[in-house]
């Protein structure tokens, strides 16, 4: 496809790992620290020839803006916390039979040390699992790294989460954290 050969011979990314054969998803994407990590993203889900559809912040959805993020495949939520998107993506999932719903943890591309937990809520709502996306600026790499299909205990899933993300580069290293797990 196109978006693999701007990803990788213009742009000069390796587009890593398989997107698991799966029909639906909760895909996290991190890290997030700058809006370069949307772009890279974009032309990588396209390479993995999904359907798929990017949670953004309500803030972003003005005009003229708002016509360029619908075109983007995003759609515009209060926070993902909210009981409102959690309802309204729960609802996407069950009248769609292929599905991957693209949010970034973090919720900001500032640092946090606590990530947003509404992927999680998501996945364990609706019974998807959750793909890990990563984009990883030190090794010019973008892709998967996993997935983790069982999600009961939360605790369980960040760790895992952040044994994935470990040593991965964000474009602003000072910007990203992983959250702290007991």
């Amino acid at each position: 496809m196109i978006s693999g050969y701007i990803l990788k011979y213009l742009l000069g990314w390796e587009i890593k790992g398989e997107f698991p054969d799966v029909k639906k998803s909760i895909i996290i994407f991190a890290p997030h620290t700058s809006y370069m990590d949307a772009l890279y993203g974009k032309l990588a889900v396209i390479e993995f020839g999904i359907k798929y559809k990017f949670i953004s912040k309500k803030k972003l959805f003005f005009f003229p803006l708002n016509i360029a993020m619908k075109l983007y495949g995003s759609i515009s939520v209060g926070g993902v916390n909210n009981n409102n998107t959690i309802h309204l993506v729960s609802q996407m999932f069950n009248n769609a039979r292929k599905l991957h719903i693209i949010i970034s943890p973090e919720g900001t591309r500032k640092k946090v040390t606590k990530w947003n937990k509404g992927f999680y809520s998501i996945a364990l709502r609706t019974n998807v699992p959750i793909v890990v996306g990563y984009i990883d600026y030190g090794k010019k790499e973008i892709g998967i790294k996993g997935i983790i299909d069982e999600i009961k205990d939360i605790d369980t899933v960040m760790q895992q989460i952040n044994l994935l993300y470990k040593g991965v580069t964000a474009k602003y290293p000072d910007k990203f954290s992983l959250e702290l797990v007991n």
